[in-house]
């Protein structure tokens, strides 16, 4: 850890003389308090107080899964009481690089200063004797962030209003949107235009076709008002959604190491392959990876299953060259090994060049049936390949109870969700006021599930559970948070409460190489070991860079193999360096904490100088270095 770290000390002097046997009665007599307050039935966290003063983390580990709806049969929910075994086995070190960087960084003196691990003449690939390094993370948003997304040029615009679309909010608007919405992508592409008004939609709308946009005339005066929830658990109400289909497993012939822009594939794969071709590059959780990372007992969802970690594109074969050589339009975030059966497979069927743009959206109902339902979105992206969503709001719900409880409300449980997608631009939109910020997976606003290369750019979430979150399965790699700003979360325990501060998050299974970029959270950020919460999300993190975070709130950074802080708000709370439990407990109290594992600590450089860093954003400046602007 560079010497312009600093731990955060906190006394735990009380605890040191604490047998064992006194530290789990201690535990015991604060899961019986919770309970007794109506808390969760269990909390296998005691150190999370002395760490966030919120007993229990998000308290996600004793209600029920926060799995998609159609994808958590088949987890058993006693598999979430269960503690981490750790192993000791570690990740095998991808070859890197070596830059000279002295493990005893000097203080940083007054005025602007770059991060040792960013100087000048930064290329990707570098990295210190110690193997940190940041990636290039200049990728993500809509054609990676190459242009600023729109409508084609000269696509037709179609009103609804000439399809019957009743802008007064008294009848229902849903058949005459969707009809437009279906004529655009019959014409191969189209603007649907929704004129300023309250459009009422009893039932959901899709957009199915790619070139499709929805846009209105500003989320002030454009505003679609959902009003269904009975069956509409673990869906969106406005779903732009592509049907992906994985083709046959080509295997790698060769590990792939983290940096990555080509892969080898058998020469019988060549058949297979074009360029053009989207592809994901993934493997099986085997027992050999749950192991190296130490999750064995805690990571169940998924093991023995082939996943998706990177969603790419083929820009070249080298069919000469032996083994053949695929070309990938971006780099390998991560370490593909040969070991853990890594293949490539074709992916046809996201739509394409879609989006949703200016306009305000509400679907919050009566508080009871809001809390009935489970991770009801409003908007949701789900086998996205080029798209985007701008200046959307969320608004005050029509279908919102007058007074009591849920009064005022814009949403039910959700707000913005993007799934199984790449190359994503969420920009300049603003969600908050969700009714359900219960357990199981809702009141997220900005949630982002095994999605590559989305940027969610300059917007604010407030009063969710999690306002901004990386959730359920691997393959959450090469994203960017940039300017965007969480307040007032909310992680509640049963519909009537108590709550507690919900931070926003990395939720589950070792999000990869992704980036946080001069933003805010007044309630929290979290990049820790879960363990057996949330169907044993385990190690959330690796390889995420925390750059120029501000707040009053806590960051708490405890991530598998290597995390970054670089430059933080001196008001902000800043965890990455474990606290030292009660003498002659010290193996429990690692087992039971939010660092279990994730040694070594995370590389803090400038706590309290996050005015002066430079570059201001590291997404921005490393694009700029990537297209020579």
């Amino acid at each position: 850890m560079p010497a312009t770290s600093t731990c955060h000390s906190l006394c735990t002097a009380p605890l040191r003389g604490a047998s064992p046997d006194a530290l789990i009665l201690l535990g015991a007599l604060i899961v019986a308090l919770i309970g007794a307050c109506g808390g969760p039935a269990a909390t296998d966290d005691p150190a999370d107080a002395a760490l966030g003063g919120d007993l229990g983390g998000d308290l996600d580990g004793g209600d029920a899964h926060d799995a998609p709806q159609d994808v958590a049969e088949g987890v058993d929910a006693a598999d979430a009481d269960d503690l981490v075994e750790g192993g000791d086995a570690e990740i095998e070190d991808a070859e890197v690089d070596a830059i000279e960087v002295d493990a005893e960084v000097d203080p940083i003196p007054p005025g602007p200063w770059r991060s040792a691990l960013y100087p000048e003449g930064w290329a990707p690939g570098l990295r210190d004797e110690a193997g940190r390094g940041l990636q290039d993370y200049s990728f993500a948003g809509y054609r990676n962030g190459e242009v600023e997304p729109g409508a084609q040029e000269g696509a037709p615009v179609l009103d609804v209003g000439a399809f019957g679309a009743d802008p007064s909010g008294q009848v229902d608007a849903r058949a005459a949107i969707q009809a437009a919405l279906d004529e655009a992508g019959r014409l191969g592409g189209a603007v649907v235009l929704v004129p300023a008004g309250l459009y009422r939609i009893d039932g959901v709308l899709t957009i199915s076709a790619s070139g499709v946009v929805l846009r209105g005339e500003g989320a002030e005066r454009s505003r679609l008002s959902f009003t269904t929830f009975e069956g509409m658990a673990g869906r969106g109400h406005l779903t732009l959604r592509g049907a992906l289909e994985e083709g046959p497993e080509l295997a790698l012939v060769a590990d792939a190491e983290a940096g990555a822009s080509e892969i080898e594939v058998a020469p019988e794969a060549l058949g297979a392959l074009a360029v053009g071709d989207d592809v994901a590059v993934g493997w099986v959780i085997t027992e050999a990876f749950v192991e190296a990372h130490r999750m064995a007992g805690v990571w169940r969802a998924f093991n023995g299953t082939w996943q998706p970690f990177f969603r790419r594109q083929v820009v070249a074969i080298d069919r000469l060259a032996s083994p053949p050589r695929v070309a990938l339009d971006v780099p390998l975030r991560y370490p593909a090994l040969v070991r853990d059966l890594a293949s490539v497979r074709v992916e046809r069927g996201a739509v394409r060049e879609v989006g949703v743009e200016d306009l305000g959206l509400s679907n919050a109902v009566a508080w009871d049936a809001a809390w009935d339902q489970d991770q009801v979105a409003v908007l949701e992206l789900d086998g996205v390949a080029d798209g985007w969503v701008r200046r959307v709001a969320s608004f005050p719900s029509p279908a919102a109870p007058a007074e009591g409880d849920g009064a005022g409300a814009h949403l039910q449980s959700s707000g913005v969700r993007v799934v199984r997608s790449k190359r994503v631009t969420v920009a300049d939109c603003r969600m908050e006021l969700p009714q359900n910020r219960g357990g199981g997976g809702n009141g997220y606003l900005f949630e982002l599930r095994q999605s590559g290369e989305v940027l969610f750019r300059d917007c604010v979430a407030r009063a969710g559970r999690h306002n901004f979150i990386q959730n359920w399965g691997f393959g959450a790699t090469g994203c960017v948070w940039l300017r965007v700003h969480s307040s007032e979360g909310e992680a509640w325990v049963g519909r009537r409460g108590p709550h507690t501060i919900g931070r926003s998050e990395l939720h589950h299974s070792l999000a990869m190489a992704n980036l946080v970029d001069d933003s805010r959270f007044d309630d929290g950020w979290d990049a820790v070991n879960r363990k057996a919460e949330s169907s044993g999300a385990g190690h959330t993190g690796t390889e995420n860079v925390m750059w120029r975070v501000w707040g009053v709130g806590k960051l708490r950074s405890f991530q598998f193999g290597h995390g970054y802080v670089i430059g933080t708000d001196p008001a902000l709370d800043v965890f990455t360096t474990p606290i030292p439990g009660p003498e002659g407990a010290e193996e429990a109290w690692d087992a039971l904490s939010p660092w279990s594992g994730a040694a070594p600590d995370d590389w803090l450089e400038g706590p309290g100088r996050a005015d002066d860093l430079r570059p201001a954003s590291l997404y921005e400046d490393q694009r700029a270095r990537r297209l020579g602007r």
